[in-house]
C-alpha cells in the first residue's frame, strides 16, 4: 500500500515538473549570459545550466523539488492556503490571476516534506515566475508554516529563495512577514535544528533581509543575485562605480556573506551531505 501512495506522488511531481519544463513548439533557447542558441532538451537535460557557459536558467518550483527530493517522498503542505488582496490594490486581482493560469500554483511558495536520500526534511521553494517571487502575506504565512512544522516535527529545514523581495500590492502586510518568518526561525534555532538557505538568481528585498540571511548554513547557485537593493539603485544612490561582479554569489561567497556557491548538478550531493553531517552530530 505504500508503494502504491509513493508512486501516486512520484508520478505527480513528475507531471507537475514536467509541465514546468514543456514549453510548445521551442526546440531552441538563447542564453542570457552568452547570447549562444543551445537545443532546448541539451538545456533541459542538463538541468536548465547552459551547456556553453555554465548560466544557470530559473527553474520552477516543482522542477526544483524534483531535482532535490528522493522519488515517491514528496507530499505539499498547506497547498491550499489561499492568497487575497488585502489593499483592494488596483490590478492586482488580475494580476494573480494571470500568474496562477501561467505556472499552475495558487501562490509564489511551494512547501513539501520529502527525503533527500532516505533523510526527511521539510523543502520550500520560492518560484520567480509567480510576480517575481515575491513575498506577500501568504507566502510569509507558508513560509512560517512550513518552519513550524519543521520545529515541531524536529525535522531540518531548507529553504531555495528566489524573489524580487516583498509585495508592493500589500503594503505593510507584505512587510510584517520579515519579523513573522525570522520570529519563527529563531524558535526554530533554540530547538537546535539544522536550516540550510539556498540563494538561487534573484534573490532580493526584503526575503534576502529576513529568511534567506538566516541559515545556519547558506549555499547559493553561481551568478545568483543577491542583496538587498539592487546594484543599479546603490550605484545612483552613492555616485561611485561598483566593483565587478558586486552581489553575485561569488562575490558574496569571497566576502563571507555566503558559506559555499555550489552549481546546480551538486546542489542534491551538497545537501545530502550536510543533513548527514548535521545527523551524526558532525562526526564524519
Amino acid at each position: 500500500m505504500n508503494n502504491i501512495f509513493a508512486q501516486r506522488r512520484s508520478r505527480l511531481l513528475a507531471m507537475k515538473a514536467l509541465r514546468e519544463r514543456y514549453v510548445p513548439n521551442e526546440k531552441a533557447m538563447t542564453c542570457p549570459k552568452c547570447s549562444q542558441i543551445s537545443e532546448r532538451q541539451a538545456v533541459s537535460q542538463n538541468l536548465f545550466v547552459c551547456p556553453l557557459c555554465g548560466y544557470h536558467f530559473p527553474i520552477g518550483a516543482y522542477y526544483r523539488l524534483s531535482t532535490i527530493l528522493d522519488s515517491g517522498s514528496f507530499r505539499e503542505l498547506f497547498e491550499k492556503l489561499p492568497a487575497g488582496d488585502p489593499l483592494s490594490f488596483p490590478g492586482y486581482k488580475s494580476k494573480l490571476e494571470e500568474s496562477r493560469r501561467k505556472t499552475g500554483l495558487n501562490e509564489a511558495a511551494v512547501i513539501a516534506t520529502g527525503t533527500v536520500d532516505g533523510r526527511k526534511c521539510v523543502v520550500g521553494v520560492l518560484d520567480s515566475r509567480f510576480l517575481m517571487g515575491s513575498m506577500s502575506a501568504a507566502v510569509g504565512e507558508k513560509v512560517t508554516l512550513g518552519i513550524e512544522y519543521a520545529t515541531k516535527n524536529k525535522l531540518p529545514l531548507i529553504l531555495f529563495a528566489a524573489s524580487g523581495g516583498a509585495r508592493m500590492q500589500e503594503g505593510i502586510l507584505s512587510l510584517m512577514q520579515m519579523a513573522k518568518t525570522s520570529a519563527a526561525l529563531a524558535r526554530f534555532s533554540q530547538k537546535g535544528l539544522l536550516y540550510i538557505s539556498v540563494l538561487t538568481d534573484p534573490t532580493t528585498g526584503g526575503v534576502t533581509a529576513s529568511f534567506a540571511s538566516l541559515g545556519d548554513i547558506i549555499l547559493a547557485e553561481p551568478g545568483a543575485l543577491i542583496g538587498f537593493a539592487g546594484p543599479r539603485v546603490i550605484q545612483q544612490t552613492i555616485g561611485q562605480t561598483l566593483p565587478e561582479g558586486f552581489q553575485r554569489a561569488e562575490y558574496q561567497e569571497e566576502h563571507g556573506f555566503v558559506d559555499q556557491v555550489v552549481p546546480r548538478s551538486k546542489l542534491r550531493d551538497t545537501i545530502s551531505q550536510l543533513l548527514l553531517l548535521h545527523q551524526k552530530g558532525g562526526r564524519p
